[in-house]
């Protein structure tokens, strides 16, 4: 199925959590997780890369990226964003030099293996224990994201930054480059969990937004079911209308019960459509 806009979902929500929490890399159900999507009609999947176990990653291996290229193949379900989570548990700041030096060399590594499977979009996060906190952070983050945008360049991806900062810190942050590969992975729950405007900051940022997070949370609060908490969907999605955003949109929401996981996407790519096409 091809949408107008790819719809998508964050990794590992079509599955059992088994304990792993809310968002982990599915290690042993990643490609089942595939078919269950193309057989609802989920055009795409946010590839996680995270800090456990990422030697394990297939996005490590070529042996794995011959695995998601063919998982790609059979189920038609596209990789076009990885979420690199690995950088929310290992910042590029507050780390030795030495773990800066190998997070850089691990970002380029994911932009070759974004190019190998086709992905367009590599998603930074900064926010919860990668929220940048001071000037020097920021400058840190700046340093290594220059030492990568060549690469990104040379492939044609971008990098994303999905952070907490203010919209216009981020904004501000994004325009220091001046470069079309480095954008903004914008989380529409992170921002009504902050008591931000969604209008205001999609006005803003305009086409620097690679991919939109579709996410509700109550101000200041947790993760909730989609439109049961304090994101204001009407004026997310009127801004993005305005901005003629093309991108994908990612279910990124809460979830509900165990053993439900499929019903539950469906409800909310129901509760999703309905704002696209309006």
């Amino acid at each position: 199925m091809i949408n107008i806009h790819p719809i998508g979902i964050m990794q590992g929500r079509l599955v059992l959590p088994k304990g792993r929490g809310i968002q982990f890399f599915p290690f042993e159900e990643w490609q089942e997780e595939s078919q269950i999507a193309s057989n609802i009609g989920i055009d795409e999947i946010d590839f996680i890369f995270d800090l456990e176990r990422f030697q394990e990653n297939p996005l490590w291996s070529e042996q794995g990226i011959a695995k998601i290229q063919q998982t790609i193949a059979e189920s038609g379900v596209k990789v076009r964003h990885i979420c690199a989570d690995f950088f929310m548990r290992r910042p590029f700041f507050r780390v030795s030099e030495q773990e800066r030096k190998e997070n850089v060399e691990i970002l380029q590594k994911l932009l070759e293996a974004a190019k190998q499977i086709g992905a367009i979009n590599i998603e930074v996060p900064l926010v919860d224990n990668s929220s940048i906190k001071t000037e020097e952070e920021k400058e840190t983050l700046i340093q290594c994201l220059k030492e990568c945008l060549p690469k990104a360049k040379d492939f044609g991806i971008t990098i994303s930054l999905e952070a907490d900062l203010a919209p216009k810190d981020l904004l501000d942050l994004v325009e220091r480059f001046a470069d079309p590969f480095l954008k903004i992975t914008y989380d529409s729950g992170n921002s009504s969990s902050l008591g931000y405007d969604s209008y205001e900051e999609i006005s803003a940022y305009g086409n620097h937004l690679a991919n939109v997070h579709i996410k509700d949370r109550v101000f200041g609060g947790t993760t909730v079911p989609l439109g049961t908490g304090d994101t204001n969907f009407e004026k997310l999605f009127r801004g993005l209308k305005e901005q003629g955003y093309q991108g994908s949109f990612t279910l990124q929401a809460a979830r509900q019960e165990e053993g439900k996981e499929t019903e539950t996407i469906l409800s909310y790519v129901e509760f999703l459509k309905k704002y696209i096409s309006s």
